[in-house]
């Protein structure tokens, strides 16, 4: 299948935390055999901060989101594709985006690919007049980032023909061990870009925690937080390229995960750094969500804190020997169910059976 993908961006994870999950499905989708197009603005100095070159398994397309008649003639080419995508949060010109998608002709399969739905489901749920809610049933198929049955169900609905969720995995290729770094040894490190629904959690799980634990020497990274109080015990990082995720979560004696408010509602949503923290083998210790027992065990190969204190009891309770089990146990975990090879299986699959009904309804309306 010939499929155009419409993103915030492939080769850049600046100010953008979807582009682990964009490269793995899309990678995998590429090893099926399928030829994939990424159509990305040159907007948020992403470009300026590439964590990859132009990858083999997709042609990568950089277009000037102020150039409309550059991303007309863009659009008009993806007419000629088998399926076309729209993922949310591209951060320019998404409305028109969604819409010009959702028109395509009839013998397009058109998706639109959700990689923050609690909190697109909660905009709608505020305001009925929000345009988005006449361009959903124009889609084919509605994926998401995850949310489990709550999210794919309220997508249903609203509308939406079809809706499945499409989990983070692991690349084993991209995240894996490797040696520890001196620069990089702590004891607790979290990755995550300053968000609005995400800063409260922080300063709960990550900065409560590391002000009751001042024996121990705790990472901040991502953007956004250089001006941000933190206890003394705590260095930040600034943005960590994805060459350096590797070594950060192999030099830390335990990673953090911290869910966003609105994924942490709905449960069912991992984040890309669960998945790159076990395929490194470090000890994770997360957040509690509903769902977490259907990607790892809690105990044998996830820690799960309801608050801060837990964190900073679980920390103040872990030995490198317990850290390393734990760590090794995850990895075999990953590794076994949830790979981006499985997930892109799935993805190529729904593709497939969506593009041969649209080509089978396009004919007979031409008959």
């Amino acid at each position: 299948m010939k499929i155009g993908f419409w993103g915030s961006s492939l080769v850049s994870a600046y100010w953008n935390g979807a582009a682990t999950y964009y490269r793995g499905i899309l990678r995998a989708l590429a090893s099926f055999g399928n030829e994939v197009t990424f159509f990305e603005p040159d907007a948020y100095d992403r470009q300026k901060h590439r964590d990859i070159e132009d990858p083999e398994w997709a042609r990568l397309v950089v277009y000037d989101p102020e150039d409309e008649g550059r991303i007309n003639r863009h659009l008009a080419e993806c007419e000629r594709l088998d399926a076309v995508v729209k993922a949310s949060g591209v951060g320019v010109r998404d409305r028109f985006l969604e819409t010009r998608v959702a028109g395509m002709g009839p013998h397009v399969c058109k998706i639109f690919w959700d990689v923050d739905a609690p909190a697109t489901l909660e905009r709608l749920a505020a305001d009925e007049n929000d345009a988005f809610h006449a361009v959903l049933p124009h889609y084919d198929l509605v994926l998401t980032y995850g949310g489990g049955q709550r999210v794919t169900s309220q997508y249903r609905q609203i509308g939406a023909r079809q809706c499945h969720a499409i989990y983070n995995a692991l690349d084993p290729d991209v995240h894996h061990p490797v040696p520890a770094e001196a620069r990089l040894r702590c004891d607790l490190s979290f990755l995550g870009n300053r968000l609005p629904d995400r800063e409260a959690r922080v300063d709960e799980f990550f900065l409560k925690a590391a002000a009751m634990s001042p024996g121990n020497k705790f990472l901040l990274g991502g953007s956004g937080w250089a001006d941000k109080s933190v206890p003394p015990n705590v260095r930040y990082l600034g943005h960590v390229y994805t060459a350096d995720h590797n070594a950060l979560n192999c030099s830390s004696l335990a990673v953090l995960n911290i869910s966003r408010e609105s994924m942490a509602r709905y449960g069912f949503s991992p984040a890309t750094r669960v998945f790159e923290a076990a395929g490194a083998a470090a000890c994770l210790i997360t957040d509690a969500w509903e769902g977490i027992d259907s990607f790892l065990r809690p105990g044998k190969e996830v820690l799960v804190a309801e608050r801060g204190a837990d964190v900073a009891r679980l920390l103040a309770e872990l030995t490198r020997d317990r850290a390393r089990e734990i760590g090794q146990a995850a990895r075999k975990r990953v590794l076994a169910d949830h790979t981006y090879q499985q997930r892109g299986r799935l993805v190529h699959a729904l593709l497939q059976e969506n593009v041969s009904v649209v080509r089978f309804a396009a004919r007979e309306m031409r008959a």
